[in-house]
């Protein structure tokens, strides 16, 4: 489990998670390329019609963001009784991936809410009604179908990567007293709340953080403080009581120790001893002489362990791959230590895909994908999702590849990226739909969970013979119903382009070509520049909602016209459909001059002419 999770927010009142609205607004009217988390809130009737049209009719940056805070208020004020439903819409994995101002937010807000809690004001008290009994479902999973299969489902809840948050300060007030001892029976006690139900707040010495319940058990790093996990060992000697070396006792909930939970049953204890960390201390020298294919299976294990045992799994991994020794694991050591010190700075890594290469291959990794080595298909080439250890398996120059040390992002190991827990290994018993052996699950991950041209995700149709997906009217053609495999423009693209391989052209030679002949290409085009096009800067006639538009500009084109032109068969030759998409580069530029709009047009005319000599080989 992350931060908090879809069916956490259930526990929370909807005067908690109005207050942390009210407190974000500014924060969340600040994002970048809105239009994604506008159409989220249209699709979940959280926001109307009209109001979606005139903010969306916004191209300027400060424009953007003033009517995003419109929207906000707007929500504030008609819609306050819905804010579950508005922070489930924005807290799909969709979302957060997209927006990293969202991921934080979806990782502060347990500690908000706990910060509510303390404060006296009108909060509503938890009472015996408002009690709510647990009860675990399997995550439900994006509304994704392949051509073949009528069933869809509802976006994962599955949190997001963890990634740093600064915890909403509190206001001073009376806190509610916890030092008398733990009852057991007591309607009253703290621990039964539900919003204590998943976390409880901590304190060590002057550090506080959130211990997450579930966590604790498992032997994992469960406590979170200042944006970072520690486990309640490394909280205690974080807090300056490592002398203590009781964390039992140091730790507290309130004035209560840890101990007394954990006596009075309100908390699990972690299990005393650690199986693999003992095997690699009593073991180095067996290590050495494993079988190459007990080798295999040893990876497999290690790699969908809990992160708690990541250390002992990093040196088996490393003595197999070198013959062991003392002075290799010394020089290990040596080289994280050197590798985590050159690091001060993070923000590389913040953004929700990462470019990372093995060797001679490369792939974007989507962090929120990520679980294990094994689970979580999260990196993606142009012909398909991998696992990171399917990843490595590609390259073929490595015999005894291993995803944390030969998958690199801007020149820092995965493993490097897990220590910073930047991505978050899932525990061996996790149960999302990242983690799940379910063949559909499985069959889920093969594809993109958006639309690969509007870059929006929800009742998607997903290609049989690459990575991406669409929205049936999307797609061109129309993606149609019924049963039976269905691959997209782009895979019959490629297998055309293979059978004429040898086929040159000149470019005037395609220009005169009649358009029917070449409907394909002309397809691929379109779709290539919906793609490109993230900002839809171009997608739609710029006369409304551009100021004096057309007092600069005569002949306005658009990419919609140019695919209503077509579906229509109003284009005779290619050179024609060309000459349009030409039109509206030039317009770009003649309007937008050197501006961001201008370099995005002349970034678009790029692509487009490298995509015409590509298809019709010209040289």
């Amino acid at each position: 489990m992350g931060v908090i999770d879809q069916m956490e927010l259930d526990f929370l009142t909807n005067q908690q998670l109005l207050s942390f609205f009210r407190r974000k607004k500014t924060e969340i009217s600040c994002i970048e390329q809105p239009h994604i988390f506008l159409t989220q809130l249209r699709d979940y009737d959280l926001l109307p019609e009209p109001l979606f049209e005139k903010v969306k009719k916004m191209h300027k940056r400060d424009q953007k963001q003033k009517g995003v805070y419109e929207v906000l208020d707007w929500l504030e004020k008609e819609r306050s009784q819905h804010m579950h439903r508005f922070w489930r819409c924005v807290f799909k994995d969709h979302i957060v991936q997209k927006y990293p101002t969202l991921c934080l937010l979806k990782n502060s807000l347990p500690d908000a809410v706990i910060s509510f809690s303390e404060e006296p004001a009108d909060a509503e008290t938890p009472t015996k009604e408002s009690e709510v009994t647990e009860k675990k479902e399997k995550p439900r999973k994006n509304t994704r179908k392949r051509i073949r299969d009528d069933q869809s489902s509802e976006d994962s809840g599955d949190p997001g990567p963890s990634s740093a948050s600064t915890p909403t300060r509190k206001k001073p007030a009376k806190k509610p007293s916890f030092s008398s001892p733990v009852k057991k029976g007591d309607n009253q006690e703290i621990w039964m709340f539900p919003i204590y139900k998943t976390q409880l707040p901590v304190k060590c010495g002057d550090k506080e953080g959130t211990l997450y319940r579930d966590k604790l058990p498992k032997g994992e790093k469960c406590i979170l403080a200042q944006g970072r996990w520690f486990s309640p060992s490394e909280f205690e000697k974080f807090a300056g009581k490592e002398k203590t070396k009781n964390w039992k006792v140091s730790i507290r909930c309130r004035n209560t120790p840890l101990k007394k939970l954990i006596e009075e049953n309100h908390l699990q204890c972690p299990p005393m001893e650690r199986r693999k960390r003992k095997c690699v201390q009593k073991n180095k020298t067996e290590l050495c002489c494993i079988s190459s294919s007990e080798s295999s299976s040893l990876d497999s294990e290690t790699s969908a362990s809990s992160e708690e045992e990541s250390d002992a799994e990093d040196f088996q991994e490393e003595s197999r791959s070198s013959g062991g020794g003392s002075q290799f694991r010394s020089r290990v050591h040596e080289e994280e230590e050197e590798e985590e010190d050159e690091m001060a700075d993070l923000t590389v890594f913040q953004a929700p895909t990462l470019q990372v290469t093995c060797v001679s291959l490369t792939g974007t990794l989507y962090k929120g994908r990520f679980a294990t080595g094994r689970r979580g298909k999260c990196i993606r080439t142009e012909e398909r999702w991998f696992t990171p250890e399917e990843f490595v398996k590609e390259e073929p120059t490595l015999t005894d590849g291993l995803w944390k040390r030969d998958i690199l992002c801007h020149g820092k190991t995965l493993n490097f990226l897990c220590k910073k827990k930047i991505l978050q290994i899932h525990s061996l018993l996790c149960e999302c739909v990242k983690c799940s052996t379910d063949p559909e699950d499985l069959m889920e991950q093969n594809n993109d969970d958006v639309c690969y041209a509007c870059h929006c995700g929800v009742d998607l149709r997903c290609c049989d013979g690459c990575p991406r997906a669409f929205h049936s009217d999307c797609h061109l053609p129309a993606v149609p119903e019924g049963s039976g495999e269905w691959i997209c423009t782009f895979c019959v693209l490629k297998t055309s382009l293979q059978w004429r391989a040898s086929s040159n052209m000149t470019e005037q030679e395609a220009f005169d070509s009649p358009v029917s002949q070449y409907i394909l290409q002309c397809h691929y085009l379109l779709l290539c520049m919906y793609k490109e096009d993230i900002q839809r800067v171009f997608v739609e006639d710029p006369r409304p909602n551009v100021d004096r538009y057309s007092e600069f500009i005569s002949q306005p084109m658009w990419l919609d016209r140019i695919k209503s032109k077509l579906e229509s068969k109003k284009y005779q030759k290619f050179g024609e459909f060309v000459s349009d998409f030409r039109l509206i580069f030039s317009n770009c530029k003649n309007f937008n001059k050197d501006n961001e709009f201008g370099q995005l047009g002349a970034k678009l005319k790029e692509i487009f002419e490298e995509e015409i000599q590509k298809i019709f080989f010209i040289q």
